[in-house]
């Protein structure tokens, strides 16, 4: 690229978008990229304060920042998500579904790490709707050297860093346990908050199951829920350490893999989260917090669970860092740092 008195760029083509900005009237290109400049532009070039202006001159070992935007568009995109339209170097992914936004965070990483380059998210393993912004890419300088471009594309094999886990239908069942309970001498309330959250999801509750605190009782529980087709099985009550919590013992016994007992958080410390089968249908363990606090670790964990993925106990252990929930007066989860 060349620098040119805007004055003497009558009949040049601009390298870069021009940006006009008018106090709470407008922000964005007044010219974009290729323009060729007329006299009739110049006296709005000088409006906007370009005295000089960019015009294009090929260079084979250099790369204009919109075709280099494309690069990291490239490296970022995968499926259920698109492109906006390529401006000052910069293109922004946008979700085509509501699901689950994960990371691939070392190659994240590796790209940033290269300088004049940045890709920009949201907060990975969390929910995003239709319509959301998931990242945003941009090349620093005007231009830059492909030789650059051709390091982030070895740097990022395959590409692919983001994606976007569609919600699954879920076939839910419910098991709710605790003498008190069953016998009729209190109410139910834990089970109407669970059925509140879990139909924000692509989900239908199958069945709901009562029991006692006999551990056996439990364990016939869930798995008659398995047995009528359920995707996956909530249990609340008796997720406490006393003798008489018998619920994480069923679970054990009903599941293949347990994932965990305990987690970082807080509301939520006394969470379970174990797998049943080679269909890896989750077997959850819901501790009483659930039942009475805005957000607890429920609300960062049945997202992930609603869209098919796989939770790792290495994930959970990482939850310490933002696990604590501050209650706030007007709560705006996801829009906060619980559970990031």
């Amino acid at each position: 690229m060349k620098l040119m008195r805007t004055e003497d760029a009558v009949g040049q083509m601009l390298c870069h978008d021009i940006t006009q900005i008018i106090k709470d009237v407008k922000k964005g290109p007044v010219f974009k990229k290729g323009h060729i400049i007329t006299e009739e532009d110049v006296p709005v070039l000088l409006s906007v304060g370009k005295d000089h202006v960019y015009i294009w001159e090929n260079n084979e070992n250099m790369m204009h920042e919109n075709d280099a935007a494309q690069v990291l568009y490239d490296l970022c995109k995968n499926e259920h998500m698109h492109p906006s339209d390529v401006s000052e170097g910069k293109i922004e992914l946008i979700a085509d579904c509501d699901g689950v936004l994960k990371i691939d965070r070392e190659k994240l990483c590796a790209v940033n790490s290269l300088g004049e380059m940045m890709i920009a998210s949201r907060h990975g393993d969390f929910p995003v709707r239709k319509g959301d912004k998931i990242a945003g890419t941009r090349i620093i300088p005007l231009i830059i050297e492909k030789e650059k471009m051709e390091r982030a594309r070895e740097a990022v094999p395959g590409g692919k860093i983001f994606s976007l886990l569609p919600y699954v239908h879920k076939k839910v069942g419910i098991v709710t346990t605790g003498n008190e309970v069953y016998y009729g001498r209190i109410r139910d309330t834990f089970t109407p908050v669970i059925e509140q959250k879990v139909k924000q999801f692509d989900a239908e509750i199958i069945g709901h199951e009562l029991s006692s605190d006999d551990a056996q009782m439990e364990i016939g529980c869930i798995q008659k829920l398995l047995d009528a087709g359920a995707d996956m099985i909530l249990c609340t009550g008796g997720m406490s350490v006393d003798p008489d919590d018998r619920t994480p013992y069923a679970i054990r016994m009903a599941a293949d893999r347990v994932v965990t007992y305990g987690a970082p958080v807080l509301p939520g410390a006394m969470f379970m989260l174990a797998y049943k089968g080679e269909k890896n249908i989750p077997i959850v363990g819901l501790p009483g917090c659930v039942m009475y606090a805005k957000r607890t670790i429920f609300d960062i964990i049945l997202p992930r669970l609603m869209a098919g993925d796989l939770v790792t106990k290495e994930e959970i252990d990482r939850l310490g860092e933002g696990g604590l929930c501050l209650n706030c007066d007007v709560c705006t989860f996801p829009n906060c740092g619980f559970g990031k």
